[in-house]
């Protein structure tokens, strides 16, 4: 699995991602906040199937393999 989310994209996933977690889980906006659960994962595992299939990259040009971020 390709690296294809990049730092600043990642940030707003997991933010977006939490909030939206959050306000479902205080009842504020209902069922619908469970949706969060998406941008939360994509962001922690830095991997977007939609990007993917859209042929994008927010990640730096050297970053796109797992086995060399770290």
């Amino acid at each position: 699995m390709q690296i294809n989310v990049g730092n600043p994209d990642r940030i707003i996933r997991i933010a977006v991602g939490a909030i939206l977690i959050l306000l479902a889980l205080t009842g504020v906006i209902g069922v619908w906040g469970w949706i969060g659960i998406v941008p939360l994962l994509t962001g922690i595992f830095r991997f977007c199937p939609a990007y993917t299939l859209l042929g994008m990259n927010t990640c730096n040009v050297g970053s796109t393999d797992q086995s060399s971020t770290r």
